[in-house]
């Protein structure tokens, strides 16, 4: 029974893991589209910002100055948040390969094993509550500025919904939770 829910916690810990570097790496957080003409789709992200002109499916992409310029601090916040999950989330499928019951190594140290396997849990536990807080930290703020322009009665015709990438944060994130919950507290 330990081995079978260690093996399931280090799928979902990897597909997890995928899934937040996937986030951190692509470039649709925030998507804004033209309610009107359906003339172009933005998608926003921590990194740079895309365009895609719907009638030719052109894409044209704009790299953010640099990473030390000033940017908002939305996208400071979730880019320090994502990397250092994504760094956690790492460490912690290192450190779950080698506490595996299959894995040779240690086999004569059950104990050193199963302490492994708990501090992968807990590491993996600190990084999936870095990656939901910047995730959900993005996705209210992108909440926060179409109420602003709403309250104030400004209509661009533009509407902002969250990316995939805020979707996949929020994924692996939440994976990365449960993978860690199954190692703490189910493994004993």
């Amino acid at each position: 029974m330990s081995a079978a829910l260690q093996v399931t916690a280090f799928g979902l810990a990897l597909l997890s893991t995928l899934f937040l570097l996937l986030a951190t790496c692509t470039d649709c957080w925030m998507v804004n589209a033209d309610d009107s003409l359906e003339v172009s789709h933005k998608c926003r992200g921590l990194w740079r910002e895309c365009v895609t002109n719907m009638q030719d499916g052109v894409r044209t992409c704009d790299q953010y100055d640099s990473i030390l310029a000033d940017h908002p601090v939305k996208i400071v916040v979730t880019r320090t948040l994502m990397i250092t999950a994504d760094l956690l989330a790492g460490l912690a499928l290192a450190t779950l390969v080698l506490g595996l019951d299959c894995i040779t190594f240690l086999k004569e140290d059950p104990c050193a094993k199963l302490k492994m396997c708990y501090g992968a849990g807990v590491i993996l536990g600190a990084g999936s509550i870095l990656g939901l807080i910047g995730s959900v930290w993005y996705a209210v703020d992108v909440y926060v500025e179409r109420a602003m322009l709403v309250s104030h009665n400004i209509f661009l015709g533009v509407h902002y919904d969250f990316g995939w990438s805020c979707w996949l944060g929020m994924a692996g994130s939440t994976g990365c939770f449960v993978a860690s919950v199954l190692l703490t507290c189910c493994l004993y």
